[in-house]
């Protein structure tokens, strides 16, 4: 029996994430920097040539680097952008993106809730009433062709026709994004035990609710969890597109708009990151949730 050597340093962090994701996050880097030159090149020239200024590659390289209103800003004038509206600033002030965030968020968690558990509700209806498969999943995937810019002004002017809070309409949205996943997700899921054990279950004489407790919803958890992942991610993105369509209350949506309308393209990135790191840590989230009901359920991760 032969020993084999221990794996480098190197080795071991190739074989986890951590090295992966930072070479994928270093070339992405890299090609964002080399892009910044030319996609800013043709407005720089102009400016030399209006001023009649003799310039070189490395002129130009760093005026690109160096924009006010850049076509594509490098990656650390989006960082001091965010270092200025996030931790420089006041989180009351409506130019801090702490601000603006704490209203998408709260928008975003009211649809995701909403949404989660009417798509749950449906789920469960749906794998126990056979009519209601037929009659209303083609509707629930017919409802995800609609394009959201062009609904989520419809909604908005009619929550507004009825004095609704503003906050309705965007969690509104949210949840018309959200309740999709969970749907198909939980469907999946409470259909997931094998026709074995179900038969099992009917040997024990177990109800339809004894068998849905202690058999299906156990198996539909992964699957849950996974979908849930997809549909706060996605109540994020409703959030934003309806601070667009009503953009007086604030929010990530708004500052892209306000951003847009300015040509702050520096602004528009950091919203833009910003409200990325938010979905990521939302998703972060509903990971550890995940983890912590599998462990309590027995689940090894």
């Amino acid at each position: 029996m032969t020993n084999r050597p221990a794996p480098s340093l190197v080795g071991r962090l190739w074989a986890g994430q951590t090295l992966p994701v930072v070479v994928v996050v270093t070339l992405v880097l890299a090609f964002w920097y080399a892009m910044v030159i030319p996609m800013n090149a043709q407005r720089l020239r102009t400016t030399f040539e209006n001023n009649n200024q003799a310039y070189t590659f490395s002129d130009l390289a760093g005026a690109a680097f160096d924009m006010e209103k850049p076509n594509l800003p490098a990656p650390h004038q989006i960082v001091a952008e965010m270092q200025k509206t996030i931790v420089d600033m006041p989180m009351t002030s409506k130019r801090s993106l702490v601000y603006h965030g704490m209203i998408t968020l709260e928008s975003t968690l009211t649809g995701f809730i909403v949404g989660s558990l009417f798509g749950i509700l449906l789920a469960i209806l749906i794998v126990h009433m056979k009519s209601l498969e037929r009659s209303l999943m083609p509707w629930i995937v017919m409802s995800q062709t609609i394009p959201i810019l062009a609904l989520a002004p419809m909604i908005v002017v009619i929550f507004n026709q009825f004095d609704v809070p503003s906050i309705a309409a965007k969690a509104a949205i949210s949840a018309y994004l959200s309740f999709f996943p969970v749907t198909v997700g939980m469907v999946k899921g409470l259909r997931s035990p094998d026709p074995l054990q179900l038969d099992l279950m009917r040997t024990y004489s177990a109800s339809r609710w004894q068998t849905f407790f202690k058999l299906r919803l156990p198996a539909s958890v992964p699957f849950l969890f996974t979908s849930l992942k997809v549909a706060v991610a996605a109540s994020l993105v409703g959030a934003i597109v309806a601070e667009m369509t009503k953009s007086e209350d604030g929010g990530f949506g708004a500052r892209l708009l306000a951003g847009s309308y300015y040509g702050q393209t520096i602004q528009i990135w950091a919203a833009l990151m910003t409200a990325a790191l938010c979905a990521c840590l939302l998703v972060a989230l509903v990971g550890l949730a995940d983890n912590l009901v599998a462990r309590r359920m027995g689940a090894a991760r």
